[in-house]
């Protein structure tokens, strides 16, 4: 009996004697949304879409004013005629086309390039943070993918890690 009584009393001790787990929680969509580095790379993203569309708009009303003046040339012309002066005008605006998605798809490859690295940088942060603040995990959470049901205010760091983040960035 008093060998059970100094087993127990000694995995008490054990287990008494363990680390807690310091866990807390991020909601990855409001730090990403809320970090200022992003905010500024979808500025910036904004900006060049706007004069992009204007540059466009620009090319496309000089073509369209040169495929009119051609049209009208046609219109006056033989059939053969027409087609002559009309296919270097079709083969332009193919071009002008191609040459618009191209320009597009680069300036989205950009953006997906500057976001993901935003989001590295978010990872890295929330990692050294975690390391410097003692946590054993922090998890992350998000409307799409709810991997915290619940967690108390207090293990809630969105906030905490938004902040620090965004004071970092203005370094």
């Amino acid at each position: 009996m008093k060998r059970i009584i100094y087993l127990v009393a000694i995995a008490i001790a054990f287990s008494s004697c363990q680390k807690q787990a310091k866990i807390g929680f991020v909601d990855n969509g409001t730090v990403i949304n809320d970090y200022q580095e992003k905010k500024d790379v979808e500025t910036k993203y904004e900006e060049k879409e706007t004069a992009f569309r204007k540059r466009a708009d620009s090319i496309g009303q000089a073509f369209q004013l040169e495929a009119q003046e051609k049209q009208a040339l046609a219109q006056r012309s033989s059939q053969a005629k027409a087609q002559q002066i009309m296919e270097p005008i079709y083969k332009k605006q193919q071009q002008l086309q191609q040459q618009m998605q191209m320009e597009q798809q680069m300036m989205q490859k950009e953006f997906q390039a500057d976001i993901d690295s935003v989001i590295n940088h978010v990872k890295a942060f929330v990692k050294d943070y975690g390391k410097k603040n003692g946590y054993t995990y922090i998890l992350g959470t998000s409307e799409a993918a709810a991997t915290v049901m619940y967690g108390t205010d207090d293990n809630d760091l969105t906030k905490t890690i938004t902040d620090a983040l965004n004071e970092a960035y203005k370094k």
